[in-house]
């Protein structure tokens, strides 16, 4: 197998609610070998998204370590950080989050554009990204002008526009019909293995888990085979 990009140990969080404190995360270890394809399943509420939150650095534990591409992800400054994350990690969400007053070809554009790339250098990439995902004639089109199945392969290309090393994916079919969300889950694994990247996604979908190469289950939160 090939070498961990990611190796948590010990993670564990826990939320403060009026009736005190709710434990998601309990001592959890986790190890991804890059260019594997991992798929957490586990009833809702169970903390799958704290979790994914967690390995994408957009939440901190409140224990453990977490080394992903062998950099110590807690022990980095919070800009540090936010530049390791720009450039190693990509997100889809169950629900875009599309800017919407922006095209499709600006969504994409933008993580490149955070990273300083020059203009005409990220919309030809974010360019190249939709045509692969095929909107080649959607480009110019709003979120609120494309079908929920269209939006969710902008948040794809968005994801993939920075090149990351690791794609977190949290329910990503989830709010789209079982033919939509099968054509974007094939078109999501299809582009992770032409780049070689490494998958960890969330999911209730049994047929999505099943193609991954593991599926693992979280429950009173720790991992174990599913």
């Amino acid at each position: 197998m090939a070498e961990p990009l990611v190796v948590a140990r010990g993670l564990a969080k826990a939320y403060r609610t009026p009736a005190g404190p709710v434990s998601v995360l309990e001592g959890l270890d986790l190890e991804v070998a890059a260019g594997e394809r991992v798929a957490i399943v586990g009833a809702s509420g169970v903390g799958k998204s704290t979790l994914l939150h967690v390995l994408g650095t957009l939440d901190r534990a409140d224990a453990g370590t977490l080394q992903i591409a062998g950099r110590d992800a807690f022990a980095l400054p919070e800009p540090e950080r936010c530049a390791f994350r720009n450039r190693t990690l990509g997100f889809v969400f169950q629900f875009h989050h599309l800017l919407p007053e922006f095209s499709a070809l600006e969504n994409v554009s933008m993580p490149l554009l955070l990273a300083r790339k020059p203009l005409p250098e990220a919309q030809a990439a974010a360019q190249q990204l939709l045509d692969e995902v095929g909107l080649r004639e959607r480009t110019a089109h709003r979120p609120g002008m494309l079908s929920g199945g269209e939006q969710q392969r902008v948040a794809v290309a968005r994801a993939l526009a920075g090149a990351p090393r690791l794609l977190l994916a949290d329910e990503p079919t989830g709010d789209l019909d079982a033919a939509t969300g099968e054509r974007l889950a094939g078109l999501l694994f299809e582009l992770a293995r032409s780049r070689g990247l490494t998958v960890v996604l969330a999911t209730h979908n049994a047929a999505l888990a099943a193609s991954c190469d593991r599926v693992i289950r979280l429950d009173a939160g720790r991992l174990a085979p599913a």
